[in-house]
């Protein structure tokens, strides 16, 4: 198993737990992200989701096995369904029912900063690394990344994350509205399970709240589903140039 899911008083904690590749996502791990959505979904009495990493990072993005193998030929049926597995890991924890909350610490680079873009609200560590990260490795960002970057940071920080490659901390990533608070980094789980027992004081509320306040504030142009096949032609482009 690569994660943990633990539930206490209405709050389940999801712990991606491969810190000896600082909890890059693979498809397995992705898949077991998405298995765990489902069971937090069937279970009424949860009404807060914290999602962390283990090991001092939150996700380091895509392994690069994965990218490695798209770069051969990103239009092998094996290749596509890995990728596939990939996004679905962030879209899901994007559509769970309950309040969901990252808790950043270390990198969030890539498909990390994307599964960290998919919950509702973030507590980063004030000395976190969040980038986009494609464009320093030469691949096209995927999963919807714009969409989600924009819509939470705006679209100079996300030009200057995405396309430029700029890195931020946790403070500045406070400042730009990609999180609610910056906190020390021994201080940053704490925080997020205090709003997370506050949210799911009452599940059944916290989750309607939850489906609302996405349809509400979600892209208002361009639909995330619409995003991620958007810029999966240009990503496989990239990995085949590789």
């Amino acid at each position: 198993m690569e994660i943990e899911l633990t539930v206490e008083s209405g709050v389940a904690t999801l712990t991606l737990a491969a810190p000896q590749r600082r909890n890059a996502l693979t498809p397995e791990m992705s898949r077991e992200l998405v298995a765990a959505a489902d069971r937090i979904d069937a279970d009424d009495s949860i009404g807060a989701l914290v999602i962390r990493g283990s090991g001092g990072s939150f996700c380091a993005g895509a392994h690069t096995t994965t990218l490695g193998n798209a770069g051969s030929d990103p239009a092998d049926e094996n290749t596509y369904a890995s990728l596939s597995a990939i996004y679905a890991a962030f879209t899901r924890i994007g559509s769970v029912r309950a309040v969901t909350i990252a808790a950043v610490r270390g990198p969030a680079v890539g498909a990390g900063l994307n599964l960290a873009m998919a919950t509702d609200l973030r507590i980063v560590a004030r000395t976190a690394r969040l980038m986009s990260g494609f464009q320093r490795i030469g691949l096209h960002p995927g999963g919807g990344h714009f969409v989600l970057l924009s819509r939470l940071a705006g679209r100079e920080a996300a030009a200057a994350m995405a396309l430029c490659g700029a890195e931020i901390n946790g403070d500045r990533a406070a400042q730009l509205g990609l999180a609610w608070e910056s906190v020390a980094d021994e201080a940053v789980e704490d925080r997020a399970f205090e709003l997370a027992r506050e949210a799911a004081k009452d599940p059944s509320l916290a989750r309607a709240m939850a489906r609302t306040f996405r349809l509400e504030t979600g892209p208002p142009a361009l639909g995330w589903d619409v995003a991620v096949q958007t810029e999966r032609a240009p990503q496989m482009w990239s990995m085949r140039r590789r």
